[in-house]
């Protein structure tokens, strides 16, 4: 029965989710504070939502606690986990260089043809991503149509590992799927997207204004004189790649994904602190010089700006978004990538420029001592260790409150009685059958994932409605696979709170001056998407055909 509190939760799920995708922000007088702008977005729509439904009594303690210890074998906790654990791992990776690198050397490999550049960069991005996820993987500095290229490849090579995306964790978990058996169900529908999407994106980049035939090249680039660490490199790479195997390994026997990782990353920290502290005291990397440090603090140091941020404001996004590669034939990136998006940011005047992060001004701030000493102790630390001060404001910190409100916000939809209706909804326009479970899933989850709070909140709704539903083991595997589709691809969507990834994208973008207007990041994306969600559920639908 449907009453006034489900009515009033679905609602506000819905209201949440509007302003993830649109944030609205407001400006008040505080005491001492002075005046501030309140943002209501994707770090604080679902929070107050969540206060909002609480104090109207359509959820409790128990939806909350459910939504961070989790239920049905769901644990946001070891997702949340999992994926700083190997967000740093992977952010001090780049900051070696190596992925920079490695875009020079496939620069090489392009020549003067800008057509085989353009495929050899979208299958450079597509590796990368299937080894470290889809959020590390954002590039600025390039023409539209290598950015579009960029996303739609990360988010598409992203449902090869269960690692590659939050949503493939929720799922694996969801319905008790191998981390390896993920990958054997994931591998053929990520090929036919992956080339499905290429083709769209050659159809439609087709003229020479987008990706020209030739290009002028005057030099060759060298890989090596921007790998600015190799020791670090090497280890990284071999530790990271260690880490994936193990985690594969050892989930035969069940072990939780965390107890994994975390001790990896852990491994990886100490490494980076020891390495930096060897390096720093035989001269190998500049000694801290306080005067330089004082004239140095201008806009375009990130780690300046990040202690600015983080002293004048009450929160901040951090991202695992960076930039990795610098193509000198289409202009130049940056390692800077900081966005903030608190519920009370002060008054800041920005100029954003693709040299650097935003010129931040501040006026009259609060105990201007401390924050001197403040400073000054960051940039001695930062100084001694750059490899862990480097990477932490990278870290996707806005995940944790974010994911832990979708889990709760999807606890209290259950307790409201509409996850058992949607259930019943699927099963009677399905009736049961694999191939039609298959195609309504797939759709619905690209669907969703512009309505329900990222492809996240969309993945959790879903699993909790596939496993309410309870289909027979082969319709229930089929959905799963054709869920792990959706939620990858309907990244590549037409909104960009479609996935967290594309939010820090188009963040990361502003803050480098460069814009795109949300009609043309949907304009761009809907042929690429259209044709990897015919493709990508029609291989899933083969594929259960032959195996069912």
């Amino acid at each position: 029965m449907i009453t006034r509190f489900a009515i009033v939760t679905l609602i506000f799920f819905f209201l949440s989710t509007i302003f993830v995708i649109q944030p609205w922000s407001f400006h008040v007088q505080l005491p001492i504070l002075g005046k501030r702008k309140v943002t209501i977005g994707l770090m604080t729509a679902p929070i107050v939502t969540i206060a909002l439904l609480w104090a109207a009594q359509c959820l409790g303690a128990t939806q909350i606690r459910d939504g961070i210890v989790g239920t049905d074998n769901i644990k946001p906790y070891n997702i949340l986990i999992l994926f700083i654990s190997l967000a740093y791992m992977a952010i001090t990776l780049d900051c070696t260089g190596v992925l920079q690198a490695a875009a020079f050397w496939v620069s090489n490999k392009g020549g003067k043809s800008g057509r085989k550049l353009y495929f050899y960069f979208y299958l450079l991005l597509t590796v990368i991503s299937m080894i470290v996820g889809n959020d590390p993987v954002i590039l600025s500095g390039t023409p539209e149509a290598w950015l579009i290229s960029e996303f739609a490849a990360a988010n598409t090579a992203s449902m090869v590992l269960f690692v590659g995306n939050p949503t493939n964790v929720v799922i694996c978990e969801g319905f008790r799927i191998n981390n390896a058996a993920f990958t054997a169900y994931t591998i053929l529908p990520f090929l036919a997207c992956s080339i499905a999407c290429y083709l769209a994106l050659m159809l439609q980049y087709r003229k020479e204004i987008h990706v020209p035939k030739k290009l002028n090249v005057s030099a060759a680039l060298d890989p090596l004189a921007v790998l600015r660490d190799p020791v670090s490199a090497i280890f990284g790479s071999i530790w990271l790649a260690i880490c994936l195997i193990v985690v594969i390994v050892l989930s035969f026997i069940h072990v939780d994904v965390w107890k994994i990782v975390l001790p990896f990353a852990g491994g990886k920290f100490i490494f980076d602190i020891a390495w930096d502290h060897y390096r720093y005291t035989t001269g190998r990397i500049p000694k801290f010089d306080e005067n330089k440090a004082e004239n140095a603090r201008s806009p375009t140091d990130p780690m300046a700006a990040a202690i600015e941020r983080a002293m004048s404001s009450e929160m901040q996004r951090n991202g695992t978004a960076q930039s990795f590669a610098t193509l000198k034939h289409h202009g130049d990136s940056d390692p800077s990538s900081l966005s903030t998006n608190g519920i009370l940011d002060p008054e800041i005047p920005r100029s954003a420029s693709p040299a650097g992060p935003p010129s931040i001004r501040k006026a009259n701030p609060l105990f201007p001592s401390f924050q001197h000493w403040l400073g000054k102790t960051h940039r001695r630390l930062a100084a001694h260790f750059p490899t862990f001060f480097t990477a932490l404001p990278r870290l996707p910190f806005g995940l944790i409150p974010f994911a832990f409100s979708q889990f709760i916000l999807i606890e209290a939809l259950e307790h409201q009685g509409w996850i058992d209706i949607f259930s019943r909804w699927l099963v009677i326009a399905s009736k049961g059958s694999i191939h039609p479970v298959v195609w309504l899933v797939g759709i619905f989850g690209v669907i969703l994932c512009n309505i329900s709070g990222t492809n996240i909140g969309a993945t959790i709704l879903l699993t909790k409605i596939i496993r309410t539903s309870q289909f027979d083991p082969a319709t229930d595997r089929a959905a799963a696979v054709a869920l792990a589709v959706a939620s990858n691809i309907g990244a590549v969507s037409f909104t960009f709170s479609a996935s967290l990834a594309g939010l820090l994208w188009v963040a990361i973008l502003k803050d480098k001056g460069i814009t795109i207007k949300q009609w043309r990041f949907a304009m761009w994306n809907s042929l690429p998407l259209l044709a990897m969600t015919g493709v990508g559920l029609g291989v899933v639908s083969a594929m259960m055909a032959v195996l069912y």
